[in-house]
């Protein structure tokens, strides 16, 4: 397995970890009976500021692993593999984990440039595949 895969992978555990971090406050707050609901309204109280924070960089993730996806299956498929490429992965990988201690305790301005870190990484996979 390619390095971009390895951490392609564990950035999908990562993503099933911070659904973990932020589905069981959630329950908490809110109760099994809403959560196991079909929630056709919004809860009665909003999120704690931690849970709500929690869920907020679940669905970034969601969204970035979608682009960072994109480039590791297209520097996997068209066999570009390189330490550069690996290296962007890992980054990817390693910021995306700071990011979430960031945004749940408000790290201001390191947040952004967590998010920033992780962000470049995926450009320069995407370039890559392309140069």
């Amino acid at each position: 397995m390619t390095p971009e895969l390895t951490a392609l992978a564990l950035a999908g555990l990562l993503q099933m970890a911070q659904f973990i971090l932020f589905a069981v406050p959630a329950n908490m707050e809110l109760g099994t009976r809403y959560t196991s609901g079909p929630r056709d309204r919004p809860p009665e109280r909003p999120f704690s500021t931690l849970t709500g924070r929690l869920q907020r960089a679940m669905n970034n993730h969601f969204e970035g692993l979608i682009l960072f996806s994109l480039a590791v299956l297209v520097i996997t498929v068209s066999d570009q593999s390189t330490p550069f490429t690996a290296a962007c992965a890992w980054a990817y990988l390693g910021a995306r984990i700071l990011y979430i201690p960031a945004y749940a305790w408000g790290w201001r301005p390191w947040r952004s440039a967590i998010w920033t870190v992780g962000w470049c990484a995926t450009l320069g996979l995407m370039l890559a595949a392309l140069i």
